[in-house]
């Protein structure tokens, strides 16, 4: 799972600092090439709820083995690429892909390892290769795109699906479908996955169209509109809803989901900023690039193992908290940067706070959204997990950034692009702030794994989250 966790957060970033070659090869337009970062993002966070309830409904390892067939073709057929609409083709075909095997992995994993120090640990390696793969991505793009060329942004994903793929085949055990009667709720996954793609285009194409226009506004308020007729559609269905309404009502899954929003929203704002700063401003070639992102990955990795130590001890909202607070200092750090300044001096620093925050609080907030979730909806918890973060990552990426370019003009001088992006960055500390917050006044306080384990099996949240699941389903 940690394999196939690397592969699909990897892709996210892979591909960024190979636009320019990719534009140039292929001959796409300022506004075409921002579709090679859309399609993806469209596929898979459209199709996340939809791929979480086909993996409850088929058996989470067969659907994971389907995805990966399907991500790693795709990612093959785009390394080949002869047009622009080629390879957003491909791009968002590997979205398919991963909107179907990052749910069904996740649910895997929160099967295999329930609770005590075996979850905990799980959940530090999977968290600790989930943000290294979206780090190394970066390194590897730029090395790939300035030393083998564009293509291979692309197919270096091929031989990662692979392996994952024969690593699953023997390695995961095979699982009965865990919600294999009654009727497919078809009305909710259209209205779900539609819904939930026009909201991601309508987000994205801010690039284009103002948050204030028509256009933005009418695309939001349509998507809003489906949201809405799909959350009374699985109010009221008497199929087999895509999500159930208990789930929408534990406040473990509810906390964790909004955390996890600005998660994904601060991370990919991190990686557009810092990028974009060593290169446009301190003249840093796509390879340099890449290596100085390394001290990024190796303190997600950092914190990740912290994570794990102190999971055992200290409860998982205890550990969200301290870390919010820890990449909240990092961004602000990071709003510090100025035309005049260095790697050294502006972005190592607090590329380690930040990186370290990120790692502490990434594996106990995969581990509180699906933890005491029935086994029936481990597929819908994770879906929805991964849908968090991908919009948050849209959402947050298109209002940061848009709020760096408002703050820096037109001028686009070294000095006001680097006021831009500290902007940005001091918008986002703001943000973990928020997210300290959230932990703190909605996830339930607990018992650590290690008193539960010695003095009380089921602790208090896990078991008042138990009886709403109860009451909710009688």
């Amino acid at each position: 799972m940690a394999v196939v966790q690397f592969m699909v957060s990897l892709d996210l970033s892979v591909v960024n600092l190979g636009l320019p070659k990719i534009a140039e090869s292929l001959g796409f337009s300022e506004l075409g090439l921002t579709w090679v970062i859309h399609a993806y993002a469209l596929t898979f966070g459209g199709l996340l709820l939809l791929g979480g309830k086909v993996a409850d409904r088929y058996g989470h390892k067969r659907v994971l083995l389907i995805g990966l067939g399907v991500f790693g073709v795709a990612s093959l057929a785009g390394g080949f690429a002869q047009e622009p609409g080629h390879l957003v083709a491909a791009r968002a075909g590997q979205g398919v892909g991963a909107a179907v095997l990052a749910p069904a992995a996740l649910a895997l994993l929160t099967a295999t390892f329930p609770s005590g120090r075996p979850r905990i640990k799980a959940f530090g390696v999977w968290s600790a290769m989930n943000a290294a793969g979206g780090a190394l991505g970066v390194l590897i793009g730029g090395v790939l795109t300035q030393y083998a060329g564009w293509e291979w942004v692309m197919f270096v994903s091929v031989p990662m699906a692979a392996v994952a793929l024969a690593l699953v085949w023997r390695g995961v055990a095979a699982d009965a479908p865990t919600t294999a009667h009654g009727r497919p709720d078809i009305l909710g996954a259209l209205l779900a996955t539609a819904g939930m793609t026009l909201l991601v285009f309508g987000i994205v194409r801010t690039d284009r169209y103002s948050w204030g226009s028509a256009v933005t506004l009418t695309t939001l308020a349509v998507a809003v509109a489906l949201l809405g007729a799909f959350v009374y559609v699985e109010r009221t269905t008497a199929r087999d809803p895509l999500v159930r309404v208990s789930l929408l009502t534990n406040r473990s899954v509810v906390g964790a989901n909004l955390y996890n929003l600005i998660f994904g929203a601060t991370m990919a704002s991190a990686f557009y900023f810092v990028s974009l700063y060593l290169q446009r401003v301190l003249g840093t070639s796509p390879a340099v690039t890449g290596l100085e992102f390394l001290p990024l990955a190796i303190g997600v990795v950092v914190g990740s193992v912290i994570a794990i130590k102190l999971g055992y001890r200290v409860p998982a909202r205890t550990l969200m908290i301290t870390g919010a607070l820890v990449t909240g200092v990092g961004f602000a750090f990071f709003g510090l940067i100025d035309a005049e300044g260095s790697f050294l001096a502006d972005v190592l620093g607090p590329s380690i706070v930040a990186s370290v925050g990120f790692g502490l609080c990434l594996g106990p907030v995969v581990s509180t959204a699906t933890q005491g979730v029935a086994p029936h909806e481990t597929g819908s918890a994770s879906s929805l997990l991964n849908s968090s973060r991908q919009i948050g990552a849209t959402l947050g990426l298109a209002a940061l950034g848009t709020a760096a370019h408002e703050y820096s003009g037109e001028a686009g001088t070294p000095d006001a692009l680097s006021d831009g992006y500290a902007f940005g960055m001091t918008l986002g500390a703001l943000l973990w702030v928020v997210a300290a917050v959230i932990a703190f006044t909605v996830l339930r306080r607990a018992s650590t794994p290690a008193q539960a384990q010695q003095g009380d099996p089921d602790p208090i949240g896990e078991r008042k989250d138990r009886q709403d699941h109860q009451s909710a389903t009688a």
